[in-house]
Parts: structure tokens; sequence; C-alpha cells
């Protein structure tokens, strides 16, 4: 089994390069993206992504991530709606939460990096699995942070219970076969919440 190691966790730390423990942040869903791959009869490779992110970082270092399972994008319309009906089961949500300490990186400079460790749960399609992952976090400004994936990260299909929706997409689109495990990759932007700060 995989240690489990996800998207939007990274979020989760994002919000570290808080400059005061009173401070809390927004994730930017537009500059934001969570990507994985696919690897299909196993030479053809193909990254897919999600449009709709949203999450924030209290004040006190609680994180919450939702990542919109309708909003997959794989290039291909009737794929979009098997993964929606089949592999996500028409759940609305994937959803990260995770508590971290924020004054690790809350003195980040402006231009300066840190890579942290960060662990959760990740809540989709009725299953929770531990998360764990190292991110990499850049404060771009005083009020926005970035937060990546560090190293590519390798999710197992098993571990979050959807083994069956990926065999059915075989299924439908008569194929040998579709890899269990998934590489993710993510680029989070966190703004500063004026309003909470």
């Amino acid at each position: 089994m995989y240690k489990l190691k996800i998207l939007a966790l990274a979020g989760l730390i994002a919000i570290a390069g808080g400059i005061a423990d009173a401070e809390s942040w927004i994730l930017d869903g537009d500059a934001s993206r969570v990507a994985f791959g696919s690897v299909k009869s196993n030479t053809n490779g193909e990254v897919h992504h999600f449009k709709g992110v949203e999450g924030r970082v209290s004040a006190d270092g609680a994180v919450s991530v939702e990542i919109d399972l309708a909003s997959v994008e794989t290039n291909i319309d009737i794929r979009n709606e098997r993964m929606v009906e089949h592999v996500f089961k028409g759940s609305p949500k994937a959803i990260i939460n995770a508590q971290i300490d924020m004054s690790e990186i809350s003195d980040l400079a402006v231009g300066e990096s840190a890579v942290i460790e960060a662990d959760g749960t990740l809540s989709v399609v009725g299953s929770e699995v531990d998360l764990f992952a190292d991110m990499y976090v850049m404060r771009l400004t005083p009020e926005r942070v970035m937060v990546s994936t560090n190293d590519m990260i390798m999710l197992s299909m098993e571990d979050v219970g959807l083994t069956a929706g990926i065999d059915k997409l075989m299924e439908l689109a008569d194929l040998p076969g579709i890899t269990w495990v998934s590489p993710v990759t993510l680029r989070l932007m966190f703004d500063l919440d004026a309003q909470k700060s």
C-alpha cells in the first residue's frame, strides 16, 4: 500500500506563510491547479486536472481544501462524464482537512521558501484516508503565498477506494488496462484574507 500523499493537502501548508498568528488565508482558485495523470494500455500517458478548487487556512492553522469533482477536465467530454459518474460516483467534492503549525514558517520573508511536511485526511467518495506530503512553500509578496508539491505524488487508487470505477472505465472504453496509481501535482496560490487579518 502506498503512503497516501495528495492534492490539496498542499493547500494546507500553503498558508503556512502567515506573518502573524491572527492571519487567515484564502485559495485563489483561478491561479491554482490540481493535476493528475493516468496511463492506459501501458503506453499512453495523459494529464488531467480539476477546474474547481477552493480552500482556506484559518489563523489557528486549521486547513480545509475542497476539490469540485464534477469539474474534472480530461479533454474528452464523454470521459469527463464517465469519471464523474463511475469513478467519483456523483460525489460532489473531495475534502482535505489538516492542522498545521503556523509558527513553523511565519517568519518567511518575501522571496524566501521552505519545504514542509504536512499530514491530514482526505475524504472522497465516502472514504477517509490519511495523507502525507512534502510541500514547497514560497512567499511571493506580503499578501501572497505559493504552495506546490516538492516531488511528484503517487496516489494509489486502491487506497482511496476508486478501483471499481477505474475498472468500469476500462470496460466502457474497451481498454486492456488503466494504471491504479496516479501521479499528482499541485500549484496552490493563497492570498491574505483582508477581512480576517
